[in-house]
């Protein structure tokens, strides 16, 4: 990725920490220079701007941002008012951004943590310091909150990570640097993080082992009823504290999983039986218990949930059991583990690969969408064929347009969508909008349920006149309903919007990637005519469908179009 770094100091030793950071994704720093940051905010056609960065990072210090809060913090009497009128002048400016770059990150004010402002009096309102700069941060939070894609940082976490000398005087003095490495190297971590947020990279499955890592103990050998866990014993309220952590996970989205060596009826009994236990067995998606090599598990309970292992993070005790799965599963992350598990609850939460850009309805369900799909699949094997049972579950298929309410969700499932994607062009979220009002640009969102519950909005279909042609533009849907006669739903969803829209023909062009063959198949499947018929490996391939022929909605869905 491009980044751009705009400040009002010297950032020289952070883009060179950015761009040597080894870490995911690698980062091309555009320079900008000491002193350029308001000329490259007012004017767009600034060198920086014509290399087409992708995100940029404008880092300033509170009393050159506002000027009113230089007064303050000479002990000034200076109004709140007068405050944030300069955080809004600020955000004004930060509003010229939009449009020429996707990602804008925007560092909080800090002070230098030695300085002690007024004291005791520095959170009274209109008098302290501290009081002026938190309500001039919560104004720039505020005010950036639903701007499509603007992200405020909590550049306070730096400062505490450089300690005393997290702002040396005589850096500033030298070579106007306000902050040490330990800061900027703080700073690289989040900025990694939220460049990976954007880009979709988040972790999605939390893996973790039982005995001596979710409890204290062995269950087959002490049984349930002897495991640490919970109780007036440090090491077992740990373990309490560690599951509550994981299951803090859940409500953001993150899905847990169980890979352990142990006989599968004693392992859910400990689940089920332990009064103490925090997590239970529908905060699970999934599970493989039993005596085989843990590598293979993993990747077995990956294969069902039907994610990639670039999404998996495994957690547990043994370091062999670590050692065997980064060896034979490169894409999965296994943090090194503390053998104390006093330590457990802290090192889960300092792990910086769960960051989203967004976080929607259908994340904080994620769980519970799972453990549907599990009564899906026991359904499935009872049935004989998959007509049956595909009419068994009272699918309901939901049409709606782009806009406030789903526009989160869209850009997300957008960004993240690998497998059914036919283009997989990626957008945020302002990009996203401003190709939606494009004249002849058309985009529908859909939602699916059945019988079992709802599975979210979990497809995309946007399309563009030209000429005589309609071209698809996204045809995306999470490999969550997959499978469900859902893909055909959509196509004749396309097939009717393309007549509206005055053409003469539909055009399906799909784009090859690592991971999105499973939508080549469907559309080899789907009925239309493929241009080459026989295409090399890695060559898109054009489908064609004329609009005076209809597609039909299969009949065991119930299509609702808004």
């Amino acid at each position: 990725m491009r980044c751009v770094t705009l400040s009002d100091f010297n950032i020289s030793n952070f883009d060179a920490l950015l761009a040597h950071d080894e870490t995911a994704p690698a980062v091309e720093v555009v320079r900008t220079g000491f002193g350029q940051l308001h000329p490259c905010l007012l004017d767009p056609n600034a060198s920086c701007w014509r290399q087409e960065p992708d995100a940029a990072l404008v880092w300033t210090r509170p009393e050159a941002a506002v000027p009113a809060f230089r007064r303050r913090r000479s002990f000034e009497p200076v109004t709140t008012e007068e405050l944030l009128e300069g955080v809004d002048a600020f955000v004004r400016q930060l509003m010229l951004l939009a449009g020429r770059v996707g990602t804008v990150l925007v560092p909080t004010w800090t002070l230098p943590p030695e300085e002690r402002g007024l004291g005791l009096l520095d959170l009274r309102p209109d008098l302290g310091i501290a009081d002026g700069l938190l309500r001039m941060n919560l104004r720039l939070a505020e005010s950036l909150a639903d701007q499509p894609g603007f992200y405020v940082l909590d550049a306070g976490r730096w400062v505490h990570a450089g300690g005393r000398m997290a702002c040396n005087p005589k850096l500033w003095a030298r070579a106007k640097i306000p902050f040490s490495n330990q800061v900027f190297q703080a700073a690289v971590v989040d900025v990694k993080a939220a460049l990976r947020a954007v880009r979709g990279e988040a972790k999605k499955l939390v893996i973790v082992d039982l005995d001596n890592t979710l409890w204290g103990g062995v269950v087959g050998d002490d049984g349930w009823e002897g495991l640490q866990l919970g109780g007036h014993d440090p090491a077992g309220e740990a373990f309490v504290t560690f599951q509550h952590a994981l299951k803090a996970l859940t409500n953001r989205g993150i899905l847990l999983g169980i890979v352990s060596k142990n006989t599968e009826t004693v392992a859910l009994e400990a689940i089920t039986k332990h009064p103490e236990m925090v997590l239970r067995l529908e905060d699970f998606a999934g599970w493989q218990i039993n005596w085989e090599d843990k590598a293979r598990n993993v990747a077995a309970l990956t294969e069902e949930l039907n994610l990639g292992l670039q999404s998996v993070v495994f957690i547990d005790d043994n370091p062999f059991e670590r050692a065997r799965v980064r060896e034979a599963l490169p894409e999965v992350l296994v943090p090194e583990w503390p053998e104390d598990p006093l330590l457990y609850a802290r090192t889960l939460q300092t792990l910086d690969v769960f960051d989203t850009a967004t976080l929607t309805g259908e994340d904080r369900r994620r769980a519970e969408m799972y453990r549907a799909e599990q009564r899906r699949r026991t359904l499935k094997q009872s049935v004989q064929s998959l007509e049956d049972w595909l009419a068994t579950l009272e699918m309901v298929v939901q049409v709606e347009p782009f806009n406030e309410a789903n526009r989160a969700r869209v850009v997300q499932l957008l960004n993240k969508t690998n497998q059914m994607n036919l283009r997989t062009r990626r957008l945020t979220d302002a990009e996203l909008e401003a190709w939606v009002a494009e004249e002849g640009h058309v985009l529908r969102a859909f939602r699916v349920s059945d019988r079992f519950g709802e599975a979210g909005l979990t497809g995309i279909l946007s399309l563009e006149r030209r000429g005589d042609d309609v071209h698809l533009a996204d045809f995306v849907l999470s490999c969550r309903v997959m499978g469900r006669q859902v893909e055909e739903t959509m196509v004749a969803v396309a097939v009717q919007l393309a007549r509206e829209l005055g053409g003469a023909r539909l055009v399906a062009e799909y784009l090859p990637t690592p991971k999105n063959k499973p939508c080549l198949e469907f559309w080899r499947r789907a009925g239309w005519v493929a241009e080459p018929t026989e295409p090399a490996e890695g060559e898109p391939v054009r489908f064609t469908w004329m609009l005076n022929e209809g597609y039909p909605v299969p009949s065991h869905i119930s299509l609702i179009l808004e």
